[in-house]
Order: C-alpha cells, then sequence, then structure tokens
C-alpha cells in the first residue's frame, strides 16, 4: 500500500493544544453562566457581540419586525428550503413507527416514540449567519413533535438577524433568543433567572459551541458534535482540478480551523488541484480565512487505488465526503464512517448545507464512526413497555425470572416474580428460594 500526502496540515500534537486551550476556556465560562445566571450571560454578551439589550428574547413584535426587513425573494427562498427539509423530515418520520406484539400468548411487549420534550437550537453567526441551520434544527424539531422549541443566534452588527429571526419562526420555534456562542448554549442548557433550561440542545457551531455541548451532555441531551466544519472529496481522473479545488475552497471558507482534503489516486489530479487552489485563493472574497484553513488544516493525499482511498477515507471520518469517480456507487455500498456523502459532479456540499432537503447537522472529528447527522429521530426517544395479560402467561414468565434472578444472586428480585406465581400460578413456593421447574415441583 503506498499512501503519500501531498501536503498536510498542522500535525496531530498542536490541534491537540488548540484543544485544551478551548476546554479551559468553556469550562471556566459555564461554571460562571451556573453561578451567575443571567448577569454573566449579559456581560458575555456585551464582551463577545457588543450586545445587551433590556430582553435577549425577542417579543412577537420583535419577531415581526425582523422579518419585515427580509425581501420577498429571499423569503420565498427561505419557504423554498424550508418544504424541501421538511419533506424529507417527514419521511424520515414516517418511517419510525411504533410497534406492539404478542411474543408469548398473553405477553405483549412494545416501543413508542417520544418527542423530547424541549430543544435549544443553536444556530451560528459570526462572520456567516447561518440562516440554514434554523431551518435544519428547529424545523426539524417541530417535524418531531417537540412541544418547546427555544431558538438562539448571535446578533449580526449589533441586531437580530432578519433572515435567521424569520427562518426561526417559520420554522416553529416557540421562543427565540439572541445569544451567542457558549453563553447561548449555556443559558439554554443550564437555565437562568430568566430562561428555563432544556432537556437538549442542538445544532452546529464553532469549536467553542461544540465544546461546550460536549462538556454539558449528561446533564442535557446532546445531538452530536458537530464542530468546525470538514470536507472530504474522493475523486479520480474522471473530473478537473477547478472542480475539485472549488468544493474544497467553498467549505474552508466556513472558519479559520476548517479541514479539507483531497484523497485521488491521479497523481495529475492531485498537483493541478495544488495549483489551482492557489489561483482561486487570490480571487475568492472569503480568502483570508479559506486560505488559513487550507494552510493549517488542508491534506491532499495520494493513494494506488480505490481501495486504498476509501480505507484513509473511512479511517478519516470527515463531515462531507464529496465523491466523484467512476464507481460512486461503490463507495455509496462501501463508506461507513461519514457524516454525509454528496455522490457525483452534479451534487455538491453547498447544496446540502442550504437546500436540497438533507440535514447539515453532522457528526466532526471522526464522530462519524459511532453517529450519523441530525435527523428527525434525534428528536425522539424510543421507550419500551410490557403488558402480561393472562395468568398463565404471568407463571411462565415468573418461573423463568425466579431462577434467573436467584442465578446471579438477587433475592429480591426473585420474590417480585415469586409472588406473582403464587397468585396468578397457585404454586407454593418457598420465600426466597427459585421457583421449581414444574415437572421437579411436588
Amino acid at each position: 500500500m503506498t499512501i503519500q500526502y501531498l501536503k498536510s496540515g498542522k500535525p496531530a500534537e498542536a490541534r491537540a493544544e488548540d484543544d485544551a486551550k478551548v476546554r479551559k476556556v468553556v469550562e471556566e465560562t459555564l461554571t460562571d453562566i451556573e453561578t451567575r445566571g443571567d448577569r454573566a450571560v449579559r456581560e458575555l454578551s456585551q464582551k463577545f457581540d457588543g450586545y445587551s439589550p433590556a430582553s435577549f428574547r425577542l417579543s412577537a413584535s420583535e419577531i415581526e419586525a425582523a422579518m419585515q426587513k427580509v425581501s420577498t425573494r429571499d423569503m420565498e427562498d427561505i419557504r423554498f428550503a424550508q418544504t424541501q427539509i421538511r419533506r424529507f423530515a417527514e419521511a424520515q418520520r414516517a418511517s419510525m413507527t411504533d410497534i406492539e406484539v404478542e411474543t408469548l400468548p398473553g405477553v405483549i411487549l412494545g416501543h413508542k416514540n417520544i418527542p423530547v420534550q424541549s430543544v435549544g437550537c443553536y444556530v451560528p453567526g459570526g462572520k456567516f449567519p447561518m440562516v440554514a441551520s434554523a431551518h435544519m434544527s428547529v424545523l426539524t424539531a417541530q417535524v418531531a413533535g417537540v412541544p418547546r422549541i427555544v431558538a438562539s443566534a448571535p446578533p449580526v452588527d449589533g441586531a437580530p438577524h432578519p433572515a435567521i429571526v424569520a427562518a426561526m419562526h417559520l420554522g416553529g420555534a416557540h421562543e427565540i433568543y439572541v445569544l451567542g456562542g457558549i453563553q447561548a448554549v449555556g443559558a439554554m442548557a443550564i437555565g437562568t433567572e430568566t430562561t428555563d433550561p432544556v432537556h437538549m440542545i442542538v445544532g452546529p457551531g464553532n469549536a467553542f459551541v461544540a465544546e461546550a455541548k460536549r462538556q454539558l451532555f449528561g446533564r442535557v441531551g446532546i445531538d452530536l458534535f458537530a464542530g468546525p466544519t470538514e470536507t472530504m472529496v474522493i475523486a479520480d481522473d474522471t473530473v478537473d482540478a477547478e472542480m475539485c479545488a472549488t468544493d474544497l475552497l467553498g467549505q474552508a471558507e466556513h472558519g479559520y480551523n476548517s479541514p479539507a482534503c483531497l484523497i485521488t489516486n491521479s497523481r495529475s489530479l492531485a498537483e493541478d488541484t495544488l495549483s489551482e487552489i492557489d489561483r482561486l485563493l487570490k480571487v475568492l472574497p472569503t480568502r483570508e480565512t479559506a486560505s488559513t484553513s487550507w494552510e493549517e488544516y488542508g491534506d491532499i493525499i495520494l493513494c494506488d487505488t480505490h481501495d486504498e482511498m476509501l480505507q484513509v477515507a473511512n479511517d478519516m471520518a470527515y463531515e462531507h465526503v464529496q465523491i466523484m469517480t467512476d464507481r460512486d456507487d461503490w463507495y455509496l455500498e462501501n463508506m461507513h464512517s461519514y457524516g454525509a456523502l454528496f455522490l457525483g459532479p452534479r451534487t455538491n456540499v453547498a447544496n446540502g448545507d442550504k437546500v436540497i432537503g438533507t440535514n447539515h447537522t453532522l457528526p466532526t472529528k471522526k464522530a462519524g464512526r459511532y453517529t450519523g447527522g441530525l435527523w428527525v429521530g434525534k428528536f425522539l426517544k424510543t421507550h419500551s413497555y410490557q403488558k402480561v395479560t393472562t395468568d398463565e402467561a404471568a407463571t411462565l414468565i415468573g418461573e423463568y425470572g425466579s431462577r434467573l434472578c436467584m442465578l446471579e444472586g438477587f433475592v429480591g428480585h426473585a420474590e417480585q416474580c415469586n409472588i406473582r406465581v403464587r397468585r396468578y400460578g397457585g404454586r407454593n413456593v418457598p420465600y426466597g428460594e427459585p421457583v421449581a421447574p414444574v415437572e421437579a415441583a411436588e
């Protein structure tokens, strides 16, 4: 096997140092929010966003005023995107059914899919107010039937971002806050004097937001670890360097630490892509951000075969994986660790991010090895139940249960079974002893 790095980003040790710094800041900030509540939140908002309104929660009239600032064209585009996302989310919800089966005569087992009762949806702002993230979290929670949906996004230029507010409201948010970063996630998860805590936090964000969710997990549920965006292009000589470079830089512009990786079995494509990236970075308006990401977090990996490319891709488990090869469906069949796949040159990550209908909140930092992205099922809890309807079934299950409990030394457990064998089976079972099989009973 021959795998060459024609270009690589920061070494793992340097990235680990960055992560450690983020962890410390987040831990101290969350402790401050828990200790001082609204006062801490207000100070953080003033410090990072220069924003300190009378109330961070928007009133109905403030929501309406913000939406009035959205152009007709932009509002139509938002509605179109939400229609696509709703259609796919509703199809996903329909695939999740409650079940009830009779496994033995008189033994009924089942499960119900119950919505999480309150969810906090974080929508990133900063340089790029991510209107689409409101669709992905708020609308999907609404399709799942969540009865209390809280949404929060940072201010932009000292005010609520009109299009984000519109997307949150149209998506079904019950409460809208103008808060960003750790202070938003902390306020929603921990609660303050003016904000009731939620049961779950969802949505993408920068490294600080992702780390805040990680530290709060357990206290609240989270969707997944969705930190700085990652993009991977798997390509062979069926596509050109301009396509590859465009798809890599299109996601590298997200932030200064957004990994982008090309995996190819074509040396000429790899070298041409490097040259094309240099060319595009001279004309891309977001080149300041994209060039830093590419310099520090960009990789170009040259492999001999598609099998090697597949192995490397599965090991890296990137968030977005754009596949442009002569065997796209083969990758679909064999890829097992990723956030989302984008198959063929006609497809692209930006469409998935904004409008095509799948959810763009996806796992990063190899979390794709154990979870998929945000979807309607993340807002549903599958709870089982059981019911015994006949004396015969209560006796039969009780007999087995009694012996299996005693096998583990749980006498009290066994008595839960024994009392039912006595009541419903008429058996004389001594206290604290396992039920003897029928054929051995006196």
